[in-house]
């Protein structure tokens, strides 16, 4: 006759084995990848170019899925509240999940529903305005938007994003006050300043073709150095704002993941970052790569949502 405790004890080793199994199999189908943006921009475009570039090392294709809204954060918690840690279900981390739960109520918690995988890079971000339109510089920009408080108008890809609250520092600063517009995605907030919908855009480099054909005007540019692409532009220093802002993202899964699956994951993407074709794709949308490993990557996590708390409190837009 065998013991309670017995019983249990085998039942216990049975699953141990059993997980192990999984994870030394993995992956045995393809992953999905979420994408939190609509297809088409920046940053669909370099996810799809990475997923492609990892399948290679992981054995299997990562099929990205795009799932836009909440500025970002909808394919994100939809991961965390419906798919399994068993590593076919991931998703590209904009910084807007560490920052929105402070801002409103939110499905999920940035500290304990995910898995923090790597750290892939950040944005290259700018104010554009019609190519035709009366402000030439940034600083008479934010120097019109203070002169008519509530009357000049820009639009970002949400209520949030880094683009949003990038603004409202810069507001802030100069004691100025714009009018926010969100919009879903690169496509929607192009369209917006090109129909004169709002005066201006902050947004990663969806314009960048704009910008090359003349159609819209760069304003300035929000990274700690000057953009390759376009030398005779500014940054935020050079144009009088203490601010560099470039919203690194990474890549996560659902809580509770083995840690053997996070590492095949992990150096999958990690060794896809390395090949050409994605390089050829950060090289179009002027993005640098920004590469943590798990670790690093959970503890910038964490610290990133404590500073945006802090952040959120500052500018007055904590959650009531």
């Amino acid at each position: 006759m065998f013991d309670r405790r017995t019983i249990l004890s085998a039942a216990i080793g049975v699953l141990a084995s059993a997980g192990v199994a999984v994870a030394d199999t993995y992956p045995s189908k393809p992953v999905t990848f979420i994408v939190p943006w609509p297809a088409g921009g920046s940053s669909d475009l370099t996810m799809r170019a990475l997923s492609d570039a990892a399948s290679k090392h992981l054995g299997q294709p990562i099929v990205v899925e795009n799932r836009a809204g909440a500025s970002g954060t909808a394919g994100p918690a939809v991961m965390a509240a419906s798919a399994k840690p068993d590593g076919y279900t991931i998703a590209q981390m904009p910084i807007t999940v560490f920052r929105l739960p402070h801002m409103v109520k939110t499905a999920f918690d940035p500290t304990k529903d995910f898995t923090y995988i790597l750290n892939v890079t950040g944005y290259t971000f700018g104010v554009v305005v019609k190519a035709d339109a009366k402000w030439k510089t940034f600083g008479e920009l934010v120097a019109d938007a203070k002169a008519n408080p509530g009357k000049i108008s820009y639009g970002t890809p949400g209520a949030g994003t880094s683009l949003h609250i990038t603004m409202e520092q810069i507001a802030a600063m100069a004691g100025a006050k714009f009018i926010h517009v969100p919009f879903k995605g690169g496509a929607e907030t192009n369209a917006a300043v090109l129909g004169g919908h709002v005066a201006a855009v902050a947004d990663s480099t969806g314009w960048g073709s704009l910008v090359d054909a003349k159609e819209l005007r760069l304003l300035v540019i929000w990274g700690k150095e000057r953009s390759k692409r376009w030398p005779d532009v500014p940054t935020l220093k050079e144009a009088g704002f203490d601010l560099v802002s470039n919203s690194p993202f990474g890549i996560a899964g659902p809580k509770g993941m083995d840690p053997k699956v996070v590492a095949k994951l992990h150096d999958a993407f990690k060794k896809g970052m390395a090949e050409p074709s994605y390089a050829e794709a950060m090289k179009k949308f002027d993005m640098e790569p920004f590469y943590m490993s798990t670790g690093d990557y959970d503890r910038y996590a964490r610290q990133t949502i404590a500073e945006q708390a802090k952040l959120v409190q500052m500018l007055g837009l904590v959650k009531k």
